[in-house]
């Protein structure tokens, strides 16, 4: 099954709909949860411009469609870029913010996802990055948008890591845990 125009439209509009949601549940965590230390501010800005591109971007209409095996691909690697990151939401509960707050009094959480890997939100975010455009045909954006996300991400997550570090038993607890990829286990 192959998207038409008006749903590759659809598609980017409902993932760009979802964000904005997100941005009300993060805004309504933060009030929740109270003061904390944002993780490099600085470069908030810079990611809600890349975050933007990537839905205005992916609205330019194509003329070639995605051939079926890549747009199914792409597809799928959106769903799971969707469920993924509504599993981190419910995971941080009101801990969970766009803007990488820590809060003062937070608790390390290792269910959900984080069980897995550090970051799964940023797994999510970097899914969707590669595969939105290429659902929509957008191949060079791909290439483009993912390494815009990635340059502005870097410096966050690195500054996100650092103030998680000093939260009290936040190095014990993921000692040895990857960042993005899980480890494939032994079955032995």
């Amino acid at each position: 099954m192959a998207l038409s125009a008006h749903g590759r439209t659809a598609l980017v509009a409902g993932l760009g709909a979802m964000r904005l949601a997100e941005l009300a549940v993060s805004a309504r965590n933060q009030r929740r949860s109270g003061a904390g230390t944002a993780a490099a501010p600085r470069s908030f800005p810079a990611m809600v411009g890349v975050n933007l591109a990537l839905f205005v971007l992916c609205l330019r209409p194509r003329r070639r469609q995605p051939p079926p095996a890549l747009e199914a691909a792409a597809l799928s690697g959106l769903a799971a870029a969707v469920l993924l990151r509504l599993w981190v939401i419910r995971s941080l509960g009101d801990a969970w913010n766009v803007r990488a707050v820590v809060p003062e009094r937070m608790r390390v959480v290792r269910t959900g996802p984080y069980r897995f890997v550090r970051h799964p939100n940023y797994v999510a975010v970097a899914l969707e990055f590669a595969c939105l455009p290429l659902a929509v045909g957008a191949y060079s954006e791909a290439v483009l948008l993912s390494a815009a996300n990635t340059a502005v991400l870097v410096p966050r997550i690195r500054a996100e890591e650092a103030l998680l570090d000093r939260v009290p038993g936040y190095r014990e607890a993921f000692r040895g845990m990857p960042r993005f990829l899980p480890r494939r286990r032994s079955p032995y």
